[in-house]
């Protein structure tokens, strides 16, 4: 499992012009899954970005998570995460789950991030070719990888 995190002030996913999810302050999280990835691994990862402190406190210091500052997340499911272009000019996505496995992964990690943050977290929709919009605060941008 795979996700690339950004500290954002505001952030929206659509697909087809439909708003699917509005966040001010918090997170985007892109996600991503290996046939290798199971439920335990959601459940890890929705932990480290409720608790990942990359928001700053009184000081100026990365030392607040989503959850200390009262943020919301934007969860968006991306399979392009383990695209490989080390070959050629077109990129393999062969490490990439196929969707009937990635996407009962994608929605076991949203079940475990509103656990943990009950009513801050919005989605995108699973396949759909979506648009999303953020504004970056910082900028901070962590991949971070299990």
């Amino acid at each position: 499992m795979r996700i690339v995190v950004q500290r954002v002030r505001e952030a929206s996913v659509s697909v087809d012009g439909e708003a699917l999810g509005t966040i001010g302050p918090g997170l985007v999280v892109l996600v991503g899954f290996t046939a290798a990835d199971d439920p335990e691994s959601t459940r890890w990862m929705a932990d480290k970005v409720a608790n990942l402190r990359i928001f700053n406190d009184e000081a100026g210091r990365m030392n607040r998570s989503v959850l200390d500052v009262s943020g919301e997340v934007l969860a968006v499911s991306q399979f392009t995460l383990y695209g490989d272009a080390t070959k050629g000019r077109r990129p393999s996505f062969i490490r990439a789950a196929p969707p009937e496995a990635a996407n009962p992964l994608y929605e076991s990690f949203l079940a475990a991030l509103r656990e943990l943050l009950p009513g801050t977290v919005q989605s995108g929709r699973f396949g759909a070719a979506m648009e999303v919009a953020l504004v970056n605060d910082g900028p901070v941008t962590l991949v971070i990888e299990r």
